[in-house]
């Protein structure tokens, strides 16, 4: 992928990952990046639906619709379809989102958090999600002008479009557009947490990236450089135990944090 530069130490790491953060007009250091990490280079950036297999486009409104049902108690009465999505995927639930962070060390954390991982070479993407307004449809633009916004809320979508088959009915134009969830929990705010979306559940977002190489770039992290980076992390307390606030959280933040380091150097028997 030419968009992808591997760094060599965690100070390179740092200068990428904060790459073209000065904004000119506010006089202020505001990325325009959001960023995703991956415990794997090779991995695409899929959706859990996607991950599905089979038919998975004709299973989103049925997956969606038992959500909305069995989870009523969980629910507002009347709630958008947007909360909706993002409430089931945060749950858990197999939907079109993809999970992103505005946090830098948030996405290092995920590159890093799965020790059996550490013999292979991880990434982070980097994606601006200012300039990715500049291929929304007019409606969308309109949108997100009117309200002075560089990413969209469950209200500001809800305003003119009320189903997911609404929003892929302007899918001739093929676009992503980045969704900020209501602060349903701790784990959301902790995470700095926000969505992508694909015009329709069958474009794959890393294939559209490539189409549009200017919006991002891609850090390659060295397997050698894990440690480093996960005992840095550690450190700065950007663990599970903060990110996943209560008690799975703090188990999987102690079981890592007391793994042997031998079991993890690309021994077999961490595979």
């Amino acid at each position: 992928m030419n968009n992808d530069v591997r760094v060599a130490n965690w100070s390179e790491l740092q200068d990428l990952l904060f790459r073209d953060s000065f904004d000119i007009n506010l006089g202020r250091f505001r990325s325009p990046f959001i960023f995703r990490g991956l415990s794997e280079a090779s991995y695409e950036l899929k959706t859990s639906l996607m991950r599905l297999g089979g038919s998975y486009q004709e299973l989103e409104r049925h997956l969606l619709r038992n959500f909305r049902k069995y989870a009523h108690r969980s629910t507002v009465s009347g709630e958008s379809v947007w909360n909706l999505l993002a409430l089931a995927q945060h749950h858990g639930l197999p939907t079109r989102l993809l999970d992103w962070t505005y946090s830098p060390f948030v996405a290092l954390h995920f590159a890093t958090a799965n020790l059996n991982k550490f013999d292979i070479d991880g990434a982070i993407w980097c994606v601006n999600y200012v300039n990715s307004n500049d291929y929304l449809p007019d409606t969308l633009k309109r949108i997100i002008r009117e309200e002075g916004s560089n990413v969209f809320t469950p209200q500001m979508l809800g305003v003119e479009f009320n189903s997911i088959k609404q929003l892929d009915a302007l899918g001739e134009q093929r676009f992503v557009l980045f969704l900020e969830p209501p602060s349903m929990d701790e784990r959301i705010v902790n995470q700095h947490a926000l969505f992508s979306m694909m015009s329709n559940s069958q474009l794959l977002m890393s294939k559209w990236l490539n189409e549009h190489p200017g919006l991002f770039y891609r850090i390659i992290i060295p397997a050698e450089l894990k440690w480093e980076i996960r005992d840095k992390l550690d450190q700065a307390n950007i663990t599970e135990r903060v990110l996943f606030p209560g008690l799975d959280g703090l188990s999987s933040w102690l079981k890592r944090q007391y793994s042997p380091k031998e079991l993890h150097d690309g021994d077999e028997t961490s595979l």
